[in-house]
Protein backbone atom coordinates (compact mmCIF):
# COMPACT_ATOMS: atom_id res chain seq x y z
CA UNK A 1 0.00 0.00 0.00
CA UNK A 2 2.82 2.36 0.60
CA UNK A 3 4.62 1.96 -2.51
CA UNK A 4 1.46 2.61 -4.45
CA UNK A 5 1.45 5.76 -2.64
CA UNK A 6 5.13 6.88 -3.10
CA UNK A 7 4.32 6.01 -6.99
CA UNK A 8 1.31 8.06 -7.05
CA UNK A 9 3.52 11.22 -5.65
CA UNK A 10 6.45 10.18 -7.89
CA UNK A 11 3.72 10.91 -10.81
CA UNK A 12 2.23 13.75 -9.44
CA UNK A 13 5.76 15.11 -9.31
CA UNK A 14 6.32 14.38 -12.62
CA UNK A 15 3.33 15.55 -14.00
CA UNK A 16 3.73 19.14 -12.33
CA UNK A 17 6.99 19.59 -13.75
CA UNK A 18 6.14 18.31 -16.90
CA UNK A 19 3.54 21.20 -16.95
CA UNK A 20 6.13 23.53 -15.14
CA UNK A 21 8.34 22.93 -17.58
CA UNK A 22 5.77 23.66 -20.91
CA UNK A 23 4.59 26.62 -19.08
CA UNK A 24 8.13 27.98 -19.20
CA UNK A 25 8.23 27.10 -23.11
CA UNK A 26 4.88 28.75 -23.20
CA UNK A 27 6.03 32.21 -21.36
CA UNK A 28 9.21 32.21 -23.85
CA UNK A 29 7.09 31.83 -26.59
CA UNK A 30 4.89 34.91 -25.23
CA UNK A 31 7.62 37.18 -24.51
CA UNK A 32 9.58 36.25 -27.90
CA UNK A 33 6.04 37.47 -29.40
CA UNK A 34 5.54 40.01 -27.40
CA UNK A 35 9.23 41.37 -28.57
CA UNK A 36 8.45 40.70 -32.21
CA UNK A 37 5.25 42.81 -31.75
CA UNK A 38 7.12 45.54 -30.59
CA UNK A 39 9.80 45.85 -33.08
CA UNK A 40 6.63 45.87 -35.70
CA UNK A 41 4.83 48.73 -33.79
CA UNK A 42 8.01 50.34 -33.00
CA UNK A 43 10.66 50.11 -35.43
CA UNK A 44 11.72 52.42 -38.10
CA UNK A 45 11.18 50.67 -41.81
CA UNK A 46 13.96 50.53 -44.59
CA UNK A 47 14.49 49.05 -47.87
CA UNK A 48 17.46 46.97 -47.72
CA UNK A 49 19.49 44.57 -50.35
CA UNK A 50 20.76 41.17 -49.65
CA UNK A 51 24.39 41.22 -50.82
CA UNK A 52 25.30 38.07 -49.59
CA UNK A 53 24.58 34.79 -47.69
CA UNK A 54 26.97 33.34 -45.06
CA UNK A 55 26.91 29.23 -44.77
CA UNK A 56 27.08 28.04 -41.66
CA UNK A 57 26.36 25.24 -39.56
CA UNK A 58 26.14 25.83 -36.35
CA UNK A 59 26.08 22.20 -34.94
CA UNK A 60 28.94 21.18 -32.28
CA UNK A 61 27.92 17.50 -31.85
CA UNK A 62 30.21 15.33 -33.11
CA UNK A 63 27.55 12.80 -33.56
CA UNK A 64 25.15 15.06 -35.70
CA UNK A 65 28.32 15.92 -38.08
CA UNK A 66 27.40 12.32 -39.45
CA UNK A 67 24.48 12.49 -40.76
CA UNK A 68 23.70 12.29 -44.40
CA UNK A 69 20.89 15.69 -43.78
CA UNK A 70 23.46 18.05 -41.86
CA UNK A 71 23.28 20.74 -44.51
CA UNK A 72 24.34 24.00 -43.79
CA UNK A 73 22.31 27.19 -43.79
CA UNK A 74 22.01 30.33 -45.56
CA UNK A 75 22.06 33.34 -43.45
CA UNK A 76 20.88 36.12 -45.28
CA UNK A 77 23.44 39.41 -45.09
CA UNK A 78 21.82 42.31 -45.94
CA UNK A 79 22.44 46.06 -45.88
CA UNK A 80 20.50 49.25 -46.07
CA UNK A 81 20.74 52.39 -45.71
CA UNK A 82 18.94 53.72 -42.26
CA UNK A 83 17.07 57.49 -41.76
CA UNK A 84 20.87 58.94 -40.74
CA UNK A 85 22.41 57.84 -43.60
CA UNK A 86 25.03 55.60 -42.82
CA UNK A 87 25.30 52.22 -44.80
CA UNK A 88 24.25 49.18 -42.14
CA UNK A 89 24.95 45.71 -42.96
CA UNK A 90 23.64 42.93 -40.81
CA UNK A 91 23.53 39.06 -40.30
CA UNK A 92 19.98 37.56 -40.16
CA UNK A 93 19.55 35.36 -37.21
CA UNK A 94 17.51 32.84 -38.99
CA UNK A 95 19.13 30.68 -41.82
CA UNK A 96 17.37 28.53 -44.32
CA UNK A 97 18.28 25.67 -46.59
CA UNK A 98 17.49 26.08 -49.98
CA UNK A 99 18.37 29.49 -48.91
CA UNK A 100 14.82 32.13 -48.17
CA UNK A 101 16.96 34.90 -50.01
CA UNK A 102 18.29 35.09 -53.23
CA UNK A 103 21.41 37.38 -53.73
CA UNK A 104 20.32 41.08 -55.12
CA UNK A 105 16.45 41.01 -53.54
CA UNK A 106 15.23 43.82 -52.12
CA UNK A 107 13.84 43.64 -48.48
CA UNK A 108 11.72 45.10 -45.73
CA UNK A 109 14.27 45.46 -43.01
CA UNK A 110 13.27 46.83 -39.74
CA UNK A 111 15.24 48.20 -37.00
CA UNK A 112 15.87 50.66 -34.07
CA UNK A 113 17.25 53.95 -34.89
CA UNK A 114 19.52 53.98 -31.76
CA UNK A 115 21.11 50.43 -33.06
CA UNK A 116 21.01 50.12 -36.46
CA UNK A 117 23.18 47.42 -36.28
CA UNK A 118 20.40 45.24 -34.53
CA UNK A 119 18.19 44.95 -37.73
CA UNK A 120 15.91 42.18 -38.85
CA UNK A 121 14.02 41.52 -42.32
CA UNK A 122 10.59 42.26 -41.63
CA UNK A 123 9.76 38.37 -42.90
CA UNK A 124 7.54 35.58 -41.21
CA UNK A 125 10.68 33.48 -39.88
CA UNK A 126 12.51 36.47 -38.77
CA UNK A 127 9.88 37.84 -36.79
CA UNK A 128 7.70 34.66 -35.94
CA UNK A 129 9.55 31.05 -35.83
CA UNK A 130 10.64 31.40 -32.31
CA UNK A 131 7.96 32.33 -30.65
CA UNK A 132 5.66 29.69 -32.58
CA UNK A 133 8.53 27.09 -31.65
CA UNK A 134 8.75 27.71 -28.26
CA UNK A 135 4.66 28.44 -27.67
CA UNK A 136 3.80 25.69 -29.54
CA UNK A 137 5.87 23.09 -27.50
CA UNK A 138 5.10 25.08 -24.19
CA UNK A 139 1.11 24.76 -25.70
CA UNK A 140 1.76 21.14 -26.19
CA UNK A 141 3.47 19.68 -23.28
CA UNK A 142 1.94 21.38 -21.08
CA UNK A 143 -1.62 20.73 -22.38
CA UNK A 144 -1.12 16.82 -22.39
CA UNK A 145 0.28 17.01 -18.95
CA UNK A 146 -2.98 18.53 -17.89
CA UNK A 147 -5.14 15.77 -19.94
CA UNK A 148 -3.11 13.64 -18.14
CA UNK A 149 -3.34 14.61 -14.83
CA UNK A 150 -7.00 15.03 -14.85
CA UNK A 151 -7.06 11.71 -16.05
CA UNK A 152 -5.05 10.33 -13.53
CA UNK A 153 -6.99 12.19 -10.63
CA UNK A 154 -10.44 10.42 -12.03
CA UNK A 155 -8.94 7.12 -12.13
CA UNK A 156 -7.48 7.70 -8.44
CA UNK A 157 -11.08 9.25 -6.88
CA UNK A 158 -12.75 6.37 -5.08
CA UNK A 159 -16.06 5.43 -6.60
CA UNK A 160 -18.74 6.13 -4.46
CA UNK A 161 -21.35 3.24 -4.83
CA UNK A 162 -25.20 4.00 -5.19
CA UNK A 163 -26.66 2.07 -2.63
CA UNK A 164 -30.54 1.15 -2.40
CA UNK A 165 -31.79 1.31 0.56
CA UNK A 166 -34.99 -1.24 0.98
CA UNK A 167 -37.97 -0.87 3.35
Amino acid sequence: MQAQARGRKARRWIIFGTIAFGAVFLVVGLVLAGQSVSLLNDAERARGTVVGLEWRKDHSSSSRRNRSDDRPAAYPVVEFTPAEGTPTRFRSSTGANPPSYEVGERVEVLYHADSPEDAQINGFASLWLLPLVFGGLGLLTSGIATVVALVTRRRSRPRRSLRTTGP
